[in-house]
């Protein structure tokens, strides 16, 4: 594993990675490369932003509220998100923004655990109309960045404004649901979306260096991000360490894609949703919760043009922000779950193989195909399998 990953460092696919296997309390750990051109090597405890990595926190956030039994899962979000009630749903999702009927029922929890509020990433060559809106408004799709968002009352009323693309429950779309689900989050507990987090998911499992922001006492180990230039194809700087987007408190934490992490810290939660929410002594979520949140939720219509590619969904399905295999085409077996960071990050656990795999690289990806490193580094843990 060491030497097919340094490769990748080598020939400059990208400039640093910690790369981290769990199989049955064994842990083994590659730091390679470095955090910033020309600076610190990377290191064990190296901060990432882990970008949609981030949704699957969220997922689980919102199942110990339902615990708690301060929302359901398929109550309408009108009582909490007054601004989603009584939508309206574009005729056509390429035609003109006033051209809406009324939606067939309200949005449910459920549909924002799923992405199938109506609302979502459409991905597409063509300029639509609600495209040109959504930006408008500052919420539309690209690389995530803390400073991007409005703060949670401003944000939700923006997208009031804005008609579904589909009916609720009718279509997969990927993001918004997350984003959305912070807002929910932090009405319905009575607190800040982070704070919320801290005290229920991130100090019962130990995770010190998880958080929207990066404090001053931390900054020299967060990696410099990098993107590749789409027309030099060199690699340019998206987010420096010192002076990053991510050392300001943001005015929207964003449970799509805000968090910073490191490898041990998302271990702690890959680790308690392998032990079907369990964190040693302490119990952070049911058992039954953690098999829904991980079990394929989506039918066939729900999958139809995901934007993800034409084949993801024929070997995945979706549970509540995160993905789960559903026929084994790869080396992962089936019930496999997990999910991705387009700022360079993955992370899959497999409970057949009692597996948990964890790659944090410092390097954007280049499209929602994972880079060749990622596949390489799977392929590794796989074949280290010895039984």
């Amino acid at each position: 594993m060491h030497d097919v990953v340094a490769g990748h460092v080598e020939r400059g696919d990208v400039p640093g990675l910690v790369g981290l296997v769990s199989r049955r309390g064994e842990v083994h750990v590659e730091a390679i490369g470095v955090q910033t051109a020309g600076g610190r090597h990377i290191k064990r405890d190296s901060l990432f932003r882990i970008a949609s990595m981030t949704k699957p926190v969220t997922a689980a956030a919102t199942m110990i509220l339902v615990e708690d039994g301060l929302v359901r899962l398929d109550e309408p979000v009108d009582r909490l998100l007054p601004e989603l009630a009584e939508r309206r749903v574009l005729k056509a999702v390429d035609g003109p923004l006033e051209e809406t009927v009324p939606a067939n029922r309200p949005i449910t929890v459920r549909d924002l655990l799923t992405f199938t509020l109506g609302y979502g990433y459409l991905f597409s060559d063509r300029p639509f109309p609600i495209h040109e809106a959504t930006a408008r408004l500052g919420l539309g799709a690209g690389p995530p960045r803390p400073s991007d968002k409005p703060a949670p009352d401003e944000y939700m009323r923006r997208l009031g404004t804005l008609p579904l693309l589909y009916q609720p429950g009718e279509r997969w779309l990927y993001n918004v649901g997350a984003e959305v689900l912070g807002v929910l989050i932090a009405r319905a507990s009575g607190r800040t979306f982070d704070a919320f987090l801290k005290q229920r998911l991130f100090e019962p499992l130990g995770m010190d260096d998880t958080g929207f922001v990066v404090p001053p006492s931390s900054v020299d180990r967060l990696t410099t991000a990098y993107q590749r230039n789409p027309v030099t194809g060199a690699i340019d700087v998206f987010d420096p360490s010192e002076g990053s987007d991510w050392t300001r408190s943001p005015a929207f934490p964003n449970g799509a894609a805000g968090l910073v992490s490191t490898v041990d810290d998302y271990l702690a939660f890959a680790a308690m949703l392998m032990n079907l929410g369990r964190h040693g002594k302490e119990r952070i979520l049911s058992r039954p919760s953690v098999e829904l949140m991980t079990t394929d939720q989506l039918t066939a219509e729900q999958k139809a043009q995901s934007g993800l590619g034409p084949d993801f969904f024929a070997d995945h399905g979706w549970g509540f922000c995160l993905y789960v295999v559903t026929g084994r085409t790869q080396l992962q077996s089936v019930g496999s779950y997990g999910w991705n960071g387009g700022l360079g990050s993955a992370w899959d656990s497999d409970p057949r193989e009692e597996m948990i795999t964890i790659l944090l690289t410092n390097k954007l990806w280049d499209s929602p195909k994972p880079p060749p490193v990622f596949t390489d580094f799977a392929t590794q843990a796989y074949a280290a399998s010895d039984d």
